[in-house]
């Protein structure tokens, strides 16, 4: 038989319950996770600051779709995924086992770029930064990489991506599915074709119009896939790899605007219609933001002797740091004419690719097909498409509207002689670099958005095209509206008139006879 007093408490837990806002919260758990924060994190005037608490909670809610009970849940998990991070033996264990081949690693030095990038307001904190150089130590040891550098983190709406810059050892890199799938598929499709041609038997007459052929995606390890990515929505959780971008991905995503949300496999909604999901926008953007935003100092990197040996036909594309490399001082980096830093990653051309390719030249295969066939059609020659070469330097990026393209400075006017010089782009918010004397590096934070000017501040997406014209339209085809009664009386009187008088002109004739 229970107690009065707890049957007043369950009139009062059902009592709190009841009481939900829109999005189905009660009031019975958001005391009880305001609570919970409370005791757990113990803040200082509590009795001060408690609405203050209970309007972030709610917040915070919001901001993440989730319960209280659900958002606990979640920061459980991120705090077990942490936990993974930190394992692996004491200190003094750790400073046995390790040996000299073992401190020969790809791992940056996380803690000391987010030094250097602090002295200019940017960068993470000093704690998440340091969950990164974990969470990389630990894609290095599940990878047999040579290189790996913090490219920089994504902001979204729901979750951010944190994007890894890797590079595999020369013969190491694992099969990609991607390339598998693409295989199989283009052998379908050639099934398909040699199928189709065998049923016809040229019974139905052939369409003579064929489509633009796309335009091939660039190898790995050339152009836009120079690099592979790998991306992450929280330290500790499991590296995700990024497919290679092709051409049409490019292009798209300079037509339209969208914000991640953090999941990769999210679609993208927009129109142009974009070829593929969030992971390949994702990629289309870091690609992107790659070639216009990482720089260094002038005269850090050279073309390899090789290449140089080669034709010039302004497609290097391969560069290794220079052995005799004077040092630029921190007056003549801080610059705002930009002449002393150099883009280190290829230009974009318009057609999405880094080296032209012209997509109606024809192979071996079509020049036997065009010998069976008539030679009628001459081959449209093409301009190729030309960007500025690798190694330009900055001061020859294009104005945005009358702004500089780079804001250059010091990081301390006050005190030159111990500070250094930070850049930061204006064409792509969020791109920044720094460089000291012997020391340089690059970094994005930001939501992925490229700097619109004027009338395209506010986004506005393209215009769907007008619909082709099935066919030619005439008289003998237009429809016409019918006539009215006094219109067909009067056609009809006329036509009598018609036939009178070619009577009265046979008989006529026939009397002449």
């Amino acid at each position: 038989m229970p107690t009065e007093g707890e049957v007043q408490f369950v009139k009062a837990q059902s009592c709190l319950k009841s009481l939900q806002n829109d999005s189905g919260e009660n009031l019975y758990d958001h005391i009880s996770t305001l609570l919970a924060k409370i005791l757990d994190e113990r803040p200082g005037h509590v009795v001060d600051v408690f609405e203050d608490l209970s309007l972030n909670l709610k917040q915070l809610s919001k901001t993440c779709g989730e319960t209280p009970q659900e958002l606990g849940l979640m920061q459980a998990k991120l705090t077990e995924d942490l936990r993974t991070l930190f394992s692996g033996g004491t200190d003094d264990d750790a400073a046995q086992e390790i040996s000299d081949e073992d401190m020969q690693t790809p791992l940056p030095n996380l803690m000391e770029n987010a030094y250097f990038f602090e002295q200019a307001g940017i960068g993470l904190s000093k704690e998440e930064i340091f969950e990164v150089s974990l969470s990389l130590k630990q894609l290095i040891e599940n990878n047999p990489l040579q290189k790996c550098r913090f490219w920089g983190k994504f902001l979204g709406i729901q979750k951010n991506y944190y994007v890894a810059e890797v590079e595999y050892r020369d013969g190491e890199e694992e099969e990609d599915e991607e390339e598998a799938a693409e295989e199989g598929a283009e052998k379908e499709e050639e099934e398909r074709e040699e199928d189709g041609e065998e049923a016809e038997e040229d019974i139905l007459p052939k369409n003579e119009w064929k489509p633009t052929p796309p335009v091939p995606k660039e190898d790995k390890g050339k152009g836009v896939n120079k690099y592979i990515y790998f991306v992450t929505n929280y330290p500790g959780q499991q590296w995700t790899k990024l497919p290679t971008c092709t051409p049409q991905q490019i292009q798209i995503s300079r037509k339209i605007k969208k914000f991640f949300t953090g999941n990769l496999d999210a679609p993208i909604v927009s129109y142009p219609p974009f070829p593929g999901s969030e992971m390949n926008y994702l990629r289309a953007q870091i690609a992107r933001i790659s070639a216009g935003t990482q720089i260094s100092p002038t005269g850090f990197y050279m073309f390899d002797e090789e290449e140089e040996a080669e034709e010039d036909d302004g497609s290097k594309d391969h560069y290794i740091e220079n052995p005799e490399y004077e040092v630029i001082s921190l007056k003549n980096l801080s610059d705002t004419t930009g002449a002393n830093w150099t883009h280190h990653v290829q230009f974009i051309l318009p057609q999405g690719r880094c080296a032209y390719v012209n997509p109606l030249q024809k192979g071996e295969d079509d020049f036997e097909e065009e010998e069976e066939e008539e030679e009628d059609a001459v081959e449209e020659e093409i301009e190729p498409e030309t960007g500025p070469p690798l190694l330009t330097t900055i001061a020859d990026d294009a104005e945005i509207n009358g702004i500089a393209p780079w804001t250059i400075k010091m990081a301390s006017e006050r005190m030159p002689y111990f500070s250094l010089t930070f850049v930061r782009s204006n064409l792509w918010p969020g791109a920044y670099a720094f460089g000291t004397e012997k020391k340089f590096e690059n970094i994005y934070i930001g939501f992925g958005h490229k700097y619109r000017e004027g009338k395209e501040i506010n986004y506005t997406p393209s215009v769907v095209p007008a619909a082709q014209v099935e066919y030619t339209l005439g008289p003998e085809i237009q429809e016409i509206d019918d006539p009215t009664v006094e219109e067909e009386a009067a056609a009809k009187a006329a036509l009598a008139g018609e036939e009178g008088e070619e009577e009265g002109e046979e008989e006529q004739e026939e009397e002449d006879d």
